[in-house]
């Protein structure tokens, strides 16, 4: 191996390798049931690759537009408008990208300037910080704790400072499976209301929602749509999270920006797979049922561990439940995780890594994206401890 002769003084010196390629290699190396990392164990619809495969075969394998091909940009508008009733622009204010982190780091680095303050909710998905730092600007830490991972609109007010350049939410909310209701959604609409605050909503699990209840997309809610970037993930949204698809929607003055900075970052995403998702996208029962679908492995899952130790905490969106293992042992998070990888089989995620300071409220976090043999399987490992 060779070794630099050039001192690094990195941006990052506190990030290492993310948790989640940690717990899937150890979950490789140990044998044992991943449900750690967020992806499905099972395929997409053939129907989606046929159409991708056509787009391939009849030539369409060249550059794009920087923005996205005006297909896949128009299914975009249509879907929007379909379930926010907004309407946003296919030219200018809908753009396609190299899936939902190189979106955030693409919006943080259009608008978040040295010395300016982010306001993030933590327990925070791990690319926002990077991010943040990475262009000098400074996150600052807004809590939301269990059982329900609500936000506190109180302290946030208090963390409020001339400083604060841009405000990220997350909802669904990955780790916790929290949403945003819209009473959230007004209660941010009155605290950044008349101030130069850009919001950024990471909504890649807008449509997996449970229980009947209904995503509250900041595409929806005009005055916080006139000063958000508001992400989603085709990845997500029809299992194909290794195409790294994604999309962003904004106002056209925060769009142009955003572009300035995407077309010399990534410039354009691949051809065929866009025109693949544009053509299968147009049948909306394959992101109108997701909620469904997902919403049975969730109840198959906690069916699975009903009768373990593990203390099932709220789960209203995503395909990530939280548990409480309590009852089980007194290790930390990290130390709890890497023995139930293993020792047990079972591969998670520590909800520690997710908080700045590493505050341990003995969570962690299982992935029900995944066959029900595979469930079953670790439900049958999780119960004998």
């Amino acid at each position: 191996m060779r070794q630099s002769s050039v001192a690094i003084d990195s941006k990052l010196p506190w990030v290492g390798t993310t948790i989640f390629t940690v717990m899937s290699k150890l979950a490789a190396d140990c044998g044992a049931i991943n449900l750690s990392q967020g992806f499905p164990d099972f395929q997409a619809e053939p129907a989606l690759f046929d159409a991708t495969a056509r787009a391939m075969h009849a030539g369409r394998n060249q550059y794009p537009p920087m923005a996205g091909v005006a297909e896949l940009r128009a299914a975009i508008a249509d879907k929007v408008a379909a379930l926010y009733g907004a309407d946003y622009d296919v030219e200018d204010e809908i753009t396609v990208t190299a899936g939902a982190t190189q979106a955030i780091f693409t919006a943080i680095a259009a608008f978040v300037r040295s010395g300016d303050e982010v306001i993030v909710f933590e327990p925070v998905y791990d690319s926002y910080v990077p991010a943040i730092e990475t262009v000098g600007g400074k996150a600052v830490y807004a809590a939301l704790r269990s059982p329900d991972y609500r936000p506190d609109w109180q302290q946030l007010r208090s963390l409020l400072s001339p400083r604060t350049r841009m405000i990220i939410i997350n909802s669904p909310h990955n780790p916790s499976g929290s949403l945003f209701d819209a009473d959230d959604l007004a209660a941010l609409a009155e605290l950044t209301r008349d101030t130069p605050i850009v919001v950024l909503a990471d909504e890649v699990y807008e449509h997996i929602v449970f229980d009947g209840a209904q995503h509250q997309s900041v595409a929806a809610h005009p005055e916080l749509a006139a000063r958000s970037i508001v992400v989603s993930s085709f990845g997500k949204t029809y299992h194909i999270t290794g195409w790294k698809i994604g999309y962003v929607l904004g106002p056209r003055e925060l769009m142009r920006e955003f572009r300035k900075v995407h077309q010399f970052n990534v410039f354009t995403v691949n051809t065929p797979c866009q025109l693949g998702i544009a053509e299968y996208m147009r049948d909306a029962s394959r992101h109108l049922g997701l909620a469904a679908f997902y919403e049975g492995k969730r109840e198959f899952f906690r069916r699975q561990l009903a009768a373990s130790r593990f203390e099932l905490l709220p789960c209203r969106g995503t395909y990530f439940q939280l548990a409480r293992y309590s009852a089980i042992a007194d290790l930390p998070d990290q130390e709890f995780a890497r023995w139930l990888t293993m020792e047990v089989g079972v591969a998670v995620i520590p909800v520690s890594v997710f908080n700045h300071d590493a505050y341990d409220e003995r969570v962690v976090r299982f992935c029900f994206a995944k066959q029900e043999a595979t469930l079953a399987a670790a439900g049958e490992k999780l119960r004998s401890i």
